[in-house]
């Protein structure tokens, strides 16, 4: 297994995308669409899981592909792809350029490469699971020994209660450092390099999570599901620090 063609892929992947989604940002006439689940979505979610599709299939037609907006094809391979377009679209159609476009590898059913790229932010971390680079540069999460010392992120604190614990989250809120809605995929980025130490999800998609495993384990972090399990099998995120994982699912879990 070539990891290292691999990850250049991700990056060709990463430009491709971010050449069509940034003519469209910041523009007031883009129009926003509602699916059946009631989440937004744009042509440019549409243009860039389409073109992404297209690059796999040409250079690994023997390859699977699950997107959000296009379903899955061939899901069964041992090497699938699993494409977010926009991550954060609710961000994106804001003038927001906190969202990227989420590129997973899975190989058996597990994700062996992960990339986030943040295109207006000009920024690309890879993640296989024992290295995370941003723009090529090795990235690490910085030591947080104690909950009292973290800063937590989390997408929409909304969310919280319909889902888990929200006596157990309030819980945790009180307890750190600092609490920001920094959230989509550019929290796990600020995890990843250091400036953050928690960040939730109490609910995703596949397509939303895969991704983010490999960027944190290879920036030495601990990822799970929000009771404390194989996030691969899971739909929501607890990502942190390693010193303080635990003591954070206890806190979310009362």
């Amino acid at each position: 297994m070539d990891i290292a063609t691999f990850r250049s892929f991700i990056h060709e992947l990463a430009r491709s995308s971010e050449k069509l989604i940034r003519p469209y940002f910041s523009d007031p006439s883009l129009t926003v669409n509602l699916k059946g689940d009631q989440t937004p979505v744009t042509i440019a979610d549409q243009k860039t899981e389409k073109a992404l599709r297209h690059l796999i299939n040409q250079r690994y037609p023997e390859h699977g592909i699950i997107g959000e907006e296009f379903g899955k094809e061939n899901p069964e391979a041992d090497f699938v792809w699993v494409l977010d377009p926009i991550d954060g679209t609710k961000t994106f159609t804001s003038g927001c350029p906190l969202f990227g476009t989420l590129i997973c590898l899975l190989y058996q059913k597990n994700p062996i490469l992960g990339g986030i790229n943040l295109p207006i932010l000009n920024q690309l971390y890879i993640g296989d699971n024992t290295l995370t680079t941003l723009n090529g540069v090795p990235t690490r999460l910085r030591s947080c020994p104690a909950v009292s010392e973290a800063t937590l992120l989390l997408t929409d604190y909304t969310n919280i209660g319909k889902y888990h614990a929200q006596e157990g989250f309030d819980q945790l809120q009180q307890k750190v450092k600092m609490a920001r809605t920094w959230g989509d995929c550019y929290g796990y980025t600020l995890l990843a390099s250091g400036f953050a130490d928690i960040m939730l999800d109490p609910i995703m998609n596949p397509w939303d999570l895969l991704a983010l495993i490999p960027v944190i384990q290879g920036a030495g972090g601990t990822i799970s599901d929000w009771q404390g399990n194989d996030p691969v099998k899971g739909d929501s995120i607890v990502a942190t620090g390693p010193e303080i994982h635990e003591k954070v699912i206890q806190l979310l879990n009362p």
